[in-house]
C-alpha cells in the first residue's frame, strides 16, 4: 500500500501552481469555523450542543490542533531544504 499511495501522491505535484488558492480556501474555512466556535453565548439557545461546556472545550481543542497541523503543512515547504 505504501508503494501504491506513494506513486499516486507523486502525481499531485501537478497541483502545485494552485497552492495559493488552496491556502486561501483553508484560511477562509478556518475563519468561518472559528467564528462558529467562538460565537457569543447569547447566540446559543439552551438545549443545543453549543450550550454544553465540555463540547465547546472539545471544539476549541480540536480547532487548535487543526490550525497547528495546517500551519505545519503550509510552512514545511519553506524549511524542507534543511532536511535534504
Amino acid at each position: 500500500m505504501v508503494g501504491i499511495s506513494g506513486a499516486w501522491i507523486s502525481h499531485l505535484t501537478a497541483l502545485e501552481p494552485y497552492q495559493p488558492l488552496f491556502i486561501g480556501a483553508s484560511v477562509v474555512a478556518l475563519f468561518f469555523a472559528a467564528r462558529k466556535i467562538w460565537r457569543p453565548a447569547a447566540a446559543c439557545e439552551p438545549g443545543q450542543v453549543c450550550a454544553i461546556p465540555g463540547v465547546n472545550r472539545a471544539y476549541k481543542l480540536l480547532f487548535g490542533v487543526v490550525v497547528l497541523l495546517l500551519v505545519a503543512a503550509m510552512g514545511f515547504p519553506r524549511i524542507a531544504h534543511w532536511f535534504y
